[in-house]
């Protein structure tokens, strides 16, 4: 795994008339982010989910342009050099964007975004835009997080181990979160989310910005 990088083209900052909120969740592999966020998107239609480009090969299941944008490796350096991507990196063998242009879409309509990320990739974004909520999701345990992993049956065992090993470290910047969701019983780990994007949207600044003629009003 490779440290992410700030693309040096980004000077993406969140405008003061920004209305929407971003949360970016994070965990371990097998942790229930995915399923979480799936769940998240279901029950809130005006969240958007962050489609990240990935020159991985799709899992079973997996959709491109619903789960991933999957490219190959020629055409993500390309979009890298041109400056699509606001932070990417490569892990275990594969690269990882978060689209700068999309984002930047989004946040001028006003539109809520949430982003599934890794940890490095939560850091790098957090410096350059510090008003995102950063959640990590944490699994009951380690126990827990390799049973989940093989259920899955998407890995070989070397994967599997790999993926344990990053977990190991990945706990350790949990620290570095705004919030954390336990996801032991998952319908309440769905309502903590369902709480903090909440939270979030009453933040002074998307409220402010949403309601002007109420300021001008009151003359703040």
């Amino acid at each position: 795994m490779t440290a992410p990088k700030h693309n040096p083209h980004s000077n993406l900052a969140i405008a003061p008339d920004y209305q929407g909120s971003m949360l970016m969740i994070v965990a371990p592999s097998g942790a229930g982010k995915s399923s979480l966020v799936n769940a998240l998107l279901q029950a809130d239609p005006a969240l958007c989910l962050s489609l990240s480009s990935t020159t991985r090969t799709p899992r079973p299941g997996e959709l491109d342009g619903k789960d991933y944008r999957f490219v190959s490796k020629e055409v993500f350096i390309a979009e890298r050099d041109q400056g699509h991507f606001l932070e990417y990196a490569e892990v275990h063998g594969n690269f990882y964007g978060t689209s700068r242009i999309w984002i930047e879409a989004q946040m001028k309509m006003g539109r809520d975004v949430v982003l599934e990320i890794d940890w490095q990739g939560a850091e790098q974004i957090q410096k350059i835009i510090p008003e995102v909520q950063w959640i990590f999701i944490f699994p009951p345990s380690l126990e827990a997080l390799e049973e989940r992993l093989r259920k899955r049956a998407q890995d070989d065992e070397a994967t599997i181990q790999k993926r344990l090993a990053a977990a190991h470290i990945e706990l350790q910047h949990a620290h570095e979160a705004d919030f954390v969701v336990i996801n032991d019983h998952f319908d309440q780990a769905l309502e903590d989310l369902k709480h903090i994007l909440a939270a979030s949207r009453l933040r002074s600044g998307p409220v402010m910005a949403c309601n002007p003629a109420l300021l001008r009003r009151l003359g703040v």
